[in-house]
């Protein structure tokens, strides 16, 4: 299943012509040793007045549209065929320094991963660390693929997942003390458990393509979706996603990282009017395998 189309498109509707303000696009995936990009091609209406293209402070590729006319309407439409190569699964050996729980990161890595290892949000009375170190044998060291394949799996299997039109990302404790929450909230509250236990770890944005085999056990195709990278020594960033229980890229095509869901938003602008100018917006996502007839589309959460 190497080749993969992605067609994304927003459209945001207005009962009058508004103008816009500056708009970022965050949909390019990221070209590495498993996934690289074959064709792009993005549209928007009305015709932007400048498009330029930028490399955020995490290498993401962003693109920034400017306006200069006023309409009822503005569309995304973004078309890209990637070919994806998903790495198998990464194995650890007791010879690897991170095969065991806990382990140290080398001084020159620890100083790039600190941003990563560091907590973001509060945890004032200790629940998310206290259920971090849930997955931790009583007698150490524990080996560390089963702490993070076991919070992987336990987050799909005890958390209900849900739909949030809300845009935004609730806090790690909501998320923990509701039992509830999307792809992306899912992702924030395993980085933050992990990082209760000094494990860097940061946030992934990207597409999920759903084969109409297992379509049944996978929730957010259709839709923008969201996972966590562990960086570990010797195996470098690894993919985990607690909403399907996936270890590695299988199935996952990476667009954006950050240290936080803010950082990593598909799309972001504003329009200058009334607030009751906005009608309604409409966003559809298809992911396509040229080795399979079936899709994925349906309404995404956020965009």
């Amino acid at each position: 299943m190497p080749l993969l189309t992605i067609h994304h498109k927003t459209e945001y509707r207005y009962n009058r012509p508004v103008a816009f303000g500056e708009h970022r696009i965050m949909l390019r995936p990221r070209d590495g040793h498993d996934l690289r990009v074959l064709d792009s091609r993005l549209e928007i209406s009305p015709e932007p007045m400048s498009l330029r293209w930028i490399h955020d402070v995490f290498g993401n590729s962003v693109a920034i549209a400017s306006f200069d006319e006023r309409a009822d309407h503005l569309t995304f439409d973004w078309h890209v065929t990637v070919e994806h190569n998903p790495v198998d699964e990464f194995a650890l050996t007791a010879d690897d320094a991170a095969y065991f729980y806990p382990f140290v990161y080398d001084d020159e890595e620890f100083a790039d991963l600190v941003q990563y290892i560091t907590p973001q949000y509060a945890d004032p009375d200790g629940e998310i660390g206290e259920w971090a170190r849930g997955f931790l044998d009583e007698e150490a060291p524990t080996p560390t693929f089963k702490i993070l394949s076991g919070m992987t799996h336990a987050i799909r299997k005890q958390f209900r997942y849900r739909k949030r039109h809300e845009p935004g990302t609730q806090h790690p404790l909501d998320t923990l003390q509701s039992g509830t929450g999307t792809c992306r909230d899912y992702a924030l509250f395993m980085i933050e458990a992990l990082r209760q236990l000094g494990i860097a770890a940061r946030f992934v944005s990207g597409y999920i393509f759903v084969p109409e085999d297992i379509a049944q056990r996978h929730v957010g195709g259709g839709s923008t979706h969201a996972w966590v990278q562990v960086y570990l020594p010797s195996a470098g960033w690894i993919e985990f996603d607690p909403t399907n229980g996936i270890v590695g890229t299988r199935d996952l095509i990476r667009v954006a990282v950050a240290r936080d869901p803010r950082q990593a938003i598909p799309l972001h602008g504003v329009y200058i009017g009334s607030e009751d100018a906005f009608d309604e917006m409409e966003v559809n996502i298809k992911v396509v395998s040229d080795d399979q007839d079936s899709d994925a589309e349906m309404e995404t959460e956020v965009s």
